[in-house]
């Protein structure tokens, strides 16, 4: 492990000096050169089948277990693309790393703990920053998870990384901050959406982790069931208006079209209650669906709040065909967890 760690880092640092002296700030590759792993670079002649009704087919179950972390991590700054062998590399340590007997791994901790080198369970657990005590169950129970030659979800801005928050939304979250801290859980209502199995939120990017989703086509409309919370987003195509802005709903009001192979989803009208990476009502989201192989669904999406960020920002996941089924996600079924909560936030203040 260390060993592997070691290369590693002397080919990530070789690469970075090259591209240093070269005045080079992004490495890029020739179209020929790049592995078909890079789903970003894939262009195809390929022409998707049709429904009855003539529409480009997207349906089925199709999976988000990519391993590329959302933002850009730091060490990787200057970087859109990994070579072939760098990704061999993060195969072979994360293989190695999580053989089903460490702490499982969720978002971006499988992609930065292979990147580290990491080889103990604490290492992992502080890349995931929740659970740092306790730990989770271990990683046999979730689904290997696939690497390929980008370095980032993001791809705008070409940083990789979430833009900074506006001045506005820096005083809300600090507020939030300081009442969770003085409030973690004087009832129900003081925990997450998502805590109390009540709304997990769209977009959903998360991966490796209930990160599923099935289509449904017809004439006039595109169901979107998502595993997580079984969500099911029933989208019109028919061309009918966005409901008044004074509708707010949790997953916002959606609405899409057909721009050639490509279903457009634009989902405005998010409630007060809604919350994605410090959002929420003045959330405007906008979802592109383009199949690009038989088996890759090219999700994009694109994301604007002035209140929030100060610059809209965008995203890029391949989806890929599951021939599995999507079963219930039974949040509340037996859930102990809410009271659980309570109970030992209860048994924390009586210490204090």
């Amino acid at each position: 492990m260390n060993n592997r760690r070691a290369a590693f880092k002397i080919s990530l640092s070789v690469a970075i000096a090259t591209l240093s002296l070269i005045g080079i700030q992004v490495l890029a590759q020739p179209q020929e050169s790049l592995s078909q792993k890079n789903p970003s670079e894939l262009t195809t002649s390929w022409t998707s089948p049709r429904t009855a009704s003539g529409q480009p087919d997207l349906q089925g179950v199709w999976a988000n277990n990519t391993a590329t972390p959302f933002e850009r991590p730091k060490e990787l700054e200057g970087r859109t693309s990994l070579t072939d062998e760098e990704v061999k590399e993060l195969e072979e340590v994360a293989s190695t790393l999580f053989n089903g007997e460490t702490d499982a791994a969720f978002g971006d901790a499988v992609f930065k703990a292979a990147l580290a080198g990491a080889s103990t369970n604490k290492e992992i657990r502080d890349l995931n920053r929740f659970d740092v005590a306790t730990g989770n169950y271990n990683q046999f129970w979730l689904v290997e998870r696939e690497f390929d030659n980008r370095t980032s979800v993001i791809v705008e801005p070409k940083n990789g990384r979430i833009p900074e928050l506006t001045p506005e939304a820096k005083k809300r979250r600090t507020a939030t901050l300081e009442y969770q801290k003085l409030h973690p859980a004087d009832g129900p209502e003081d925990l997450s959406l998502g805590h109390r199995c009540l709304n997990f939120g769209v977009p959903k990017v998360g991966a490796g982790y209930n990160s599923y989703h099935q289509i449904f086509q017809t004439r006039n409309y595109v169901a979107i069931l998502s595993e997580m919370a079984h969500d099911a987003r029933i989208v019109p195509i028919d061309g009918r208006p966005h409901l008044d802005s004074n509708i707010r709903q949790w997953n916002g009001d959606a609405r899409g079209y057909w721009d050639g192979e490509t279903l457009v989803v634009e989902t405005r009208n998010f409630s007060v209650k809604s919350q994605f990476r410090e959002s929420h009502e003045n959330l405007h989201l906008v979802e592109r669906f383009t199949r690009i192989t038989p088996d890759t669904l090219k999700y994009e999406f694109t994301v604007t709040d002035p209140t929030t960020w100060v610059q809209p920002w965008s995203g890029m996941i391949p989806l890929k065909r599951s021939e599995g089924a999507i079963y219930e996600f039974a949040c509340h079924e037996g859930n102990r967890g809410l009271a659980g909560a309570l109970s030992g936030y209860r048994a924390q203040e009586e210490k204090q």
